[in-house]
């Protein structure tokens, strides 16, 4: 990797500063891949200058993942190691800062892998750590952020006419204008980026939407969304009152909509990884809030394994809006990877719902989200639904029409 380390220094301090917002005596976890173990000193390196009192980083290596789906009986594939638990159950009981650096050094290392397998070790895993993700990221008592770093490998994917490290530099170089590190005041264009997405929710959230209609090729969708429903954009507030920045890039408005009024059919517009395998041309039928039908042009069989994995993996937990102004859209580039992918297209979650999308959503049990419509799933995975032929129209429960999304541009809210 040879690249501009101000550059990489830029962007450690945009995740630490930004994402994070690392607050001084704070505990800082950071995951990631072992190929990315200087970019992540160089995380923890800004974390420290920040006054946080430990960073820990973790380098799970996928290799021995594989190894262990590989080699392990079926039944051993449901163990989680108590510590693990505990790790996580502490990141939240401190109010730590959790950043996940993603960026596969082999992006197909688990493709032909037995699809029932790599999702018993995902569904046990998140089981484990199930507190930490209805406290710690339910109801933002973490600060957390996902971003990504470039690898030869999943460089080649973006860009396939090049050798492999000029493909990992040219998606260095992407990931930097993405992510606005190619200003010079880059702080400065997230505050601002920020307040944009801000607003956009706001006047989303004050139209009181009871459905989106989504059209195009394939695709003709209605989303129900409850009268409690709070539209998100940019960055999210901890219970004791400090911003950070769940994903790196974001350029999406998204909601918690009610599962149970989710009806017609829809047609995935970028490709999506399911447990390393690639899902592309994937079509959906919903009736009465869940999926009854389904295919797929590659990797349907990975994708029925999933949408098995609990009763609410069948049903959505998120409805995104994203416009064609997107930088990510703009490259022209299919990433292969949802953290940018998902920020380029309108998308649905299928799976588990986002509480703090709901007002008073942090007080509400299992039974009074469930009321709402608010789904829970081991399970979220996103797909992109939109493109530049796909139209999306509010239906408010005032009975009022109107188009937020023309042929895959915002129309002025």
């Amino acid at each position: 990797m040879k690249l501009n380390t101000q550059r990489l220094k830029a962007y450690a301090d945009i995740l630490v500063s930004h994402g994070l917002n690392v607050q001084t005596g704070q505990l800082v976890n950071i995951s990631s891949e072992p190929y990315h173990r200087e970019f992540c000193l160089l995380i923890a390196e800004a974390a420290y200058k920040r006054g946080a009192k430990f960073v820990n980083i973790d380098l799970g290596d996928p290799k021995a993942l594989k190894l262990r789906i590989e080699m392990s009986k079926p039944e051993d594939l449901s163990y989680v190691p108590p510590y693990i638990t505990n790790k996580y159950a502490e990141l939240v009981d401190t109010t730590a800062a959790n950043l996940k650096v993603i960026g596969p050094e082999d992006p197909d290392i688990l493709a032909e892998l037995d699809p029932k397998k790599i999702n018993t070790q995902r569904l046990h895993q998140r089981l484990a750590i199930q507190y930490f993700y209805d406290e710690g990221i339910g109801k933002s008592k973490v600060h957390w952020t996902v971003a990504a770093a470039a690898t030869p490998k999943w460089g080649q994917k973006v860009f396939p006419k090049l050798s492999p490290e000029a493909a990992e530099n040219a998606l260095w170089e992407e990931i930097f204008k993405i992510c606005r590190v190619d200003q010079a005041d880059y702080l400065a264009e997230w505050r601002s980026h920020n307040e944009r997405l801000r607003v956009r929710a706001q006047k989303l959230t004050s139209m009181k939407i009871q459905s989106l209609h989504f059209v195009g090729p394939g695709t003709d969708l209605m989303v129900g969304l409850s009268q409690k429903a709070l539209w998100k954009g940019g960055t999210d507030r901890s219970p004791r009152g400090v911003e950070f920045e769940p994903n790196i890039p974001t350029e999406e408005c998204f909601t918690t909509p009610d599962y149970r009024v989710t009806e017609g059919y829809v047609r995935t517009t970028r490709p999506f990884l399911i447990n390393g395998k690639l899902i592309e041309g994937l079509e959906i039928e919903f009736k009465s809030g869940q999926i009854t039908k389904f295919k797929a042009k590659s990797g349907q069989d990975t994708f029925k394994e999933y949408i098995s994995s609990d009763p609410g993996a069948v049903r959505l937990g998120e409805v995104a809006l994203v416009g064609i102004d997107s930088p990510i859209f703009k490259t022209g580039l299919v990433f292969e990877e949802i953290l940018f992918d998902e920020n380029a297209a309108c998308h649905i979650a299928i799976g588990s719902a986002y509480k703090f999308c709901l007002e008073g959503g942090a007080s509400l049990d299992s039974n009074s989200a469930d009321a709402l419509g608010c789904n829970e799933s081991s399970v979220h995975t996103d797909m992109m639904i939109s493109s530049e032929e796909v139209d999306v129209h509010a239906i408010t429960y005032s009975g009022e029409r109107k188009q937020l999304i023309k042929k895959g541009a915002w129309v002025d809210l």
